[in-house]
């Protein structure tokens, strides 16, 4: 990446291992860790905190996509690797790297059985999940018998894991539907486990799962949001870190008459006289639009400076007339989770896309 952008995420080392320490503390030492690396570790660094994760000793890592598995697997990482929404087209890509197809439907199962033949390979670790109630990817309950036969007779095949994804864990008012989501996932489980005759890997649990749900343990947990410091209430997210500080600097500062706009369309007509500072970074970033016009803010010298105008797609400007400051300034996005969450409400979303929507262009840079 260029590392000629003063706009930079930092990526911080001992936050991504505070908190990796932080769920192996609520789970059994016998139950094992899966870190979900995906969309570039949640808008982070996917190689840089693999590496730490693998380092830390994580059992699992999980990749939504084959390609995001080949970039862990080109930069030396070595712990097995879940690939959670395979592809038909390119399932042949997971023999060479070494990856572990989530198998979700009839139509993938077939097809990886099928290249798995022609590449002459037995026992595959494959990993399979059941929809029990997010309707988003997974066989039915109702499947698991023809599941169960298909897999008795291709032995080309090593059944790892059996998985499912539950619905509404960080919300206590759900109780009722996700402890039928346990129920359900435990019966099919201890199905498969019994007619195949084996003892594969349960794993059930999200962030909050874990802290939630100590009976959904089961024999593996997948930590994705957490690992990046949000729990599912504010009470759990101030015993995390924030892994990724988004900061830049003052490029500019301009001096605004009374009746002078700022920014495209005369976003902002100031009515009195006032200062404004430019910063290197806008929605081709990630900044939403929707941010502008007093909506949003950053941080400079420890003081709120609102947006000014609309958003520009790569620049925004803030009202800095009552803060101490100058062209070259430190200036930050967001520095912990208060300040993701805030941004992310005021743009009427959630602090997930907040984090992942930061623009590949902005350079990540490894602290501590």
């Amino acid at each position: 990446m260029n590392k000629t952008h003063v706009t930079v995420l930092e990526i911080d080392s001992k936050a991504i291992i505070h908190n990796y320490h932080y769920f192996k503390s609520k789970i059994k030492p016998t139950t094992k860790f899966m870190g979900v690396v995906k969309a570039f570790a949640y808008g982070n660094e996917a190689v840089a905190i693999a590496k730490i994760l693998e380092k830390e000793g994580v059992d699992y890592l999980a990749v939504a996509f084959i390609d995001e598995g080949i970039a862990l697997r080109e930069a030396g990482i070595n712990k097995p690797i879940l690939v959670l929404h395979p592809q038909t087209e390119t399932l042949h890509h997971l023999l060479t790297y070494q990856l572990e197809p989530n198998l979700y439907s009839f139509r993938i199962l077939n097809q990886f059985i099928e290249v798995i033949k022609t590449a002459k390979l037995n026992n595959y670790p494959i990993h399979v999940k059941f929809n029990t109630g997010l309707n988003r990817l997974g066989f039915k309950p109702t499947d698991v018998d023809e599941v169960i036969s298909i897999l008795k007779n291709n032995s080309e095949l090593h059944l790892t894991s059996i998985f499912s994804h539950l619905v509404a864990s960080e919300d206590l008012n759900e109780r009722a539907f996700t402890q039928n989501q346990i129920d359900s996932f435990k019966k099919l489980s201890d199905q498969i486990s019994k007619e195949l005759n084996i003892n594969p890997i349960r794993h059930l649990s999200n962030t909050s799962g874990v802290i939630n749900y100590p009976d959904a343990h089961f024999d593996m947990v997948r930590v994705g949001i957490g690992l990046y410091g949000f729990g599912n209430d504010t009470e759990e997210t101030s015993k995390l870190k924030l892994v990724g500080t988004l900061k830049s600097r003052i490029s500019q500062i301009h001096t605004i008459n009374p009746g002078e706009s700022v920014g495209y369309n005369r976003g902002f007509i100031s009515s009195e006289t006032i200062k404004s500072a430019t910063i290197p970074i806008g929605h081709a970033d990630g900044i939403h639009r929707n941010l502008g016009n007093k909506v949003g803010y950053v941080t400079i010298n420890n003081q709120k400076a609102y947006f000014l105008g609309n958003v520009c797609m790569d620049m925004i400007m803030v009202d800095v007339t009552n803060i101490q400051c100058e062209e070259g300034d430190e200036v930050f996005i967001f520095k912990n989770q208060e300040n993701v969450e805030d941004l992310a409400s005021r743009s009427n979303t959630i602090s997930y896309e907040m984090i992942t929507g930061i623009s590949q262009r902005i350079p990540r840079k490894l602290i501590n």
